[in-house]
């Protein structure tokens, strides 16, 4: 269920060059699922557009939630020079998110490149929270993440819930690459694949998907403009008719941003 309301910033802090990570308490982290965002509006109201952010983690009161986000322009700019107690207000909770059930009794790949790794880290914890933190079933779970260089943030946090393989483009750390060159060079399995991160490694994990015949889930990552599916500027072609649209598309806001990676064409 959707609600705009008004969230405080309870930290903030830069965890990479112009990668800051928010805690914020609100009411909306009761509902909370892995692969859903917000929507956050800036302050300037000359501005009506707000910024689509996803949500990183829910704390374990179920009033918190963290974004993690790169500044990329002068709404993200704002946000990153919040401090604690700042108020700011807030759409959510918005878009379908991960179907968590896939990944039972299954070897998992968890894949996120650059600002596509924060919203995999609540479903890791979500899918080992499952699994009843077992370390023998959380070998099943294997975070794969890819970096620009060895700006590694969040990687520490993966570990707590399963194994994790990074790539690095810069070769810093990790495999010389992309995610996919990271599971070639180990020879890694998957019976499921979850991902999020830019276009051409989402193409990536889907051709790689079908490929080997493994069920995909890829979020998209797209520039949106309302946020809950009424400006139609965020639409992706789908391979059957939508039952909204009658044609060959679907919303990535309402409809994703989560979608089964057989059924999209990116």
């Amino acid at each position: 269920m959707k609600e705009k309301q008004s969230a405080v910033v309870l930290s903030q802090e830069e965890i990479a060059p112009a990668i800051y990570d928010m805690w914020i308490e609100t009411s909306l982290a009761g509902q909370a699922r892995p692969g859903q965002f917000l929507c956050v509006y800036t302050g300037d109201k000359s501005t009506l557009l707000p910024r689509p952010i996803s949500i990183c983690e829910v704390g374990e009161d179920k009033r918190t939630l963290r974004i993690v986000y790169r500044v990329a322009g002068a709404g993200t700019r704002e946000f990153s020079g919040y401090g604690k107690g700042k108020r700011v207000d807030i759409l959510g909770t918005l878009g379908n998110g991960f179907p968590l059930e896939e990944a039972a009794g299954k070897r998992a790949f968890l894949m996120g490149g650059g600002i596509g790794i924060p919203p995999m880290l609540e479903l890791a914890k979500q899918i080992s929270r499952e699994a009843g933190n077992v370390p023998a079933v959380r070998e099943n779970v294997m975070a794969v993440l890819g970096y620009r260089d060895g700006k590694t943030f969040l990687k520490e946090e993966f570990e707590k819930y399963g194994r994790v393989l990074t790539a690095t483009e810069d070769g810093s750390t990790g495999t010389k690459g992309n995610v996919m060159d990271a599971i070639r060079q180990e020879g890694l399995e998957a019976d499921v694949i979850y991902a999020c991160g830019p276009m051409p490694m989402l193409r990536a994990v889907k051709a790689y998907a079908e490929e080997r015949k493994i069920k995909a889930y890829i979020s998209l990552e797209e520039h949106m403009a309302c946020g809950v599916g009424a400006c139609l500027g965020c639409v992706v072609k789908t391979k059957e008719i939508h039952h909204h649209s009658h044609v060959h598309n679907a919303r990535i806001c309402t409809d994703g941003p989560v979608f089964e990676a057989e059924e999209v064409e990116i």
